[in-house]
């Protein structure tokens, strides 16, 4: 299986500061949802592994979580491609939790879910080093995109290894051996 987890917020849609809350602000980056269907038509599997402490602080509800969840999944099957799995955190920072990410248990989920032993060579793409730390516990290749918060985090230390790109649009160029 080729596997590849994608965060959610800077990597797959616009972020913000002050929380993505509801189905108007919840907007694809471009390239984005194209580069998805690209990987699912090469034969990839998708799956996305995001933070969503907004559900804690009561900044939105399940309800709205799943419209956004239901609108990436729509977008992504307009373009020919799929999210096979969509798993989050929803607790806030200082719940104690296992899931939120720098934590392993978002990427546990996910090996568990597709009969996994370890995630080890799957590719993890993040706008943070918290998604990159999470996702190389259990052995997956950290992959730094510039979108979202990227940029900032280039300002701190990465995993050794990452690999930076613009967005994820250059990720699956490199991964599928594209040129742009």
């Amino acid at each position: 299986m080729k596997l590849i987890v994608l965060d959610r917020d800077g990597v797959i849609n616009e972020d913000s500061d002050a929380y993505v809350k509801s189905l108007e602000e919840w907007i694809p980056i471009p390239g984005s949802i194209k580069a998805i269907a690209r990987l699912c038509k090469a034969g990839w599997t998708v799956a996305v592994a995001t933070n969503q402490s907004g559900l804690a602080r009561g900044l939105f509800d399940a309800t709205t979580l799943g419209d956004m969840h239901f609108k990436l999944q729509q977008l992504a099957m307009e373009e020919g491609g799929r999210i096979d799995l969509i798993v989050h955190c929803p607790h806030g920072p200082d719940d104690g939790c296992n899931c939120r990410k720098p934590l392993p248990g978002l990427f546990q989920q996910i090996a568990e879910h597709f009969h996994l032993d370890d995630l080890r060579g799957v590719p993890v793409v993040g706008d943070s080093q918290r998604d990159l730390l999470a996702g190389i516990h259990l052995g997956g290749v950290p992959y730094l995109v510039r979108t979202g918060k990227g940029s900032k985090a280039l300002e701190g230390s990465l995993p050794t290894g990452t690999q930076v790109f613009d967005d994820l649009a250059a990720v699956v160029d490199h991964l599928l051996g594209a040129k742009r």
